[in-house]
């Protein structure tokens, strides 16, 4: 079995409480409408957002002819709903840096948008050796060529790097694309998870 010389850190659910939820509420009230029936406008157009193929102002003209609602009058919405409900798991955090001063390399690998990604990079993080964005790559897990793309960008093969998520269809992509995973459950459990990989994490 290769060694593990890269981990790779999914964001919403395992570096963050998964903000998805805190979102399409805050996107539901800014726009005066029950959050189910965002929620369904919303979906029509997530999966463009995410990969960068429509911008914030297209995204939002959709949702809103959708739901024929005026659309906001803010520059983004997207950015202060993220920060609004922007929770950090500190021990996690504090695991990629760990893990990073023991020599071994760190990806960031997320399915986000735009306004996000700006939010992230304001907030200095430096213990992630590659940052991997689908809204900038313009491919989403659970897309075999994106973990190909992150592996490929640590400079190693994918049986050298283990994938930390918390869905089990980006934690399966990531199994096909040979990749070693880590089914997000618990900072223990995936400390644990990691020493049976004889990954030295103390």
């Amino acid at each position: 079995m290769s060694k593990v010389r890269a981990v790779i850190f999914d964001w919403g659910g395992v570096l963050i409480d998964d903000p998805a939820p805190g979102l399409m509420q805050y996107c539901a009230d800014a726009l005066g409408v029950p959050k189910e029936i965002y929620v369904q406008a919303h979906r029509k157009f997530a999966a463009d957002f995410q990969t960068g193929k429509i911008g914030e102002d297209v995204f939002w003209a959709g949702v809103c002819e959708e739901l024929e609602v005026s659309q906001p009058k803010e520059q983004s919405l997207w950015y202060p709903a993220f920060k609004a409900v922007y929770s950090p798991k500190k021990n996690m955090f504090e695991l990629a840096e760990s893990l990073q001063k023991r020599g071994y390399k760190t990806g960031f690998l997320s399915n986000t948008e735009i306004p996000a990604v700006r939010f992230f990079l304001e907030q200095g993080y430096d213990m992630f050796d590659v940052l991997v964005f689908s809204c900038v790559e313009g491919i989403k897990k659970p897309d075999r060529r994106i973990y190909e793309l992150t592996v490929e960008r640590l400079c190693l093969e994918p049986a050298e790097a283990v994938l930390i998520d918390d869905r089990a269809e980006c934690i399966n992509g990531a199994s096909e694309a040979g990749l070693k995973t880590i089914l997000f459950a618990s900072v223990e459990q995936v400390k644990d998870e990691l020493l049976r990989l004889s990954v030295k994490i103390a």
